[in-house]
């Protein structure tokens, strides 16, 4: 929850000013506000627009709410869903992320899910049974999951200055990419595995070169444009 148009602007204009560096896909997914304007400066570049969340509703009486055939209907390609902090502060299921996710596909919009497991959880060796879980209980019979991104966030390194060691990271990466081959309709090392915790220009390069980290979803460092560009520059 962070921006103003000034900020928006200022950033996507710092993005769209330099050539992205090799063949690395870049998407911004800026608050719901400012999706608009962000479409609209995007336009026509090589940048790609989400939002952070969904509904599981494509319509009707639910006051608040963002369906993804809205998302859709903006220009939207991507949404984020189940990341840390809908689970943490709006108590999201993963039967709830299930249904946002099946919505998002039906509406054409390509699904990031959010995976990852708490400083508690990782300490008392039960790291690996989270995150299987919650990719079991959001993908387990979905109808379509062509495209779909599954991004690792350790709950524990996400604004606290805190990194998964690149061999730490990896080893979770190996360990999503295996349970993915486990389901159905999914072929597992076509699905891109994004790193996110505390991802910024000093660490991007190292973590990228790991075998089964495939991109980021950066937090902070996403907010300036010369770290953003760096970390695009390191992909």
């Amino acid at each position: 929850m962070h921006g103003s148009r000034d900020s928006v602007a200022s950033l996507l204009g710092g993005l769209l000013d330099a050539p992205l560096a090799g063949e690395a896909e870049v998407a911004v997914c800026p608050t719901f506000v400012h999706l608009s304007q962000a479409l609209s400066l995007c336009e026509g570049s090589a940048i790609a627009v989400g939002g952070q969340d969904c509904s599981h509703m494509q319509s009707g009486a639910y006051t608040g709410e963002v369906a993804p055939a809205m998302l859709a209907d903006l220009g939207c390609r991507w949404v984020i869903l189940g990341h840390s902090e809908r689970r943490q502060y709006h108590a999201e299921s993963d039967n709830l992320v299930a249904a946002k996710l099946g919505a998002a596909v039906a509406a054409g919009i390509q699904p990031i899910l959010c995976v990852g497991e708490t400083r508690e959880q990782r300490e008392s060796g039960e790291a690996e049974s989270v995150v299987a879980s919650q990719l079991q209980g959001a993908l387990h019979g979905q109808p379509g999951l062509a495209g779909l991104v599954v991004a690792y966030e350790p709950v524990w390194a996400i604004g606290t200055g805190l990194t998964a060691s690149p061999e730490q990271a990896q080893d979770m990466h190996a360990f999503i990419r295996k349970e993915l081959d486990r389901l159905k309709g999914l072929e597992a090392d076509a699905v891109r595995i994004l790193y996110g915790g505390s991802v910024k220009a000093a660490n991007a390069a190292e973590l990228f070169a790991q075998p089964d980290i495939d991109g980021a979803l950066v937090g902070g460092a996403a907010l300036q444009a010369a770290d953003f560009l760096a970390i695009i520059s390191a992909a």
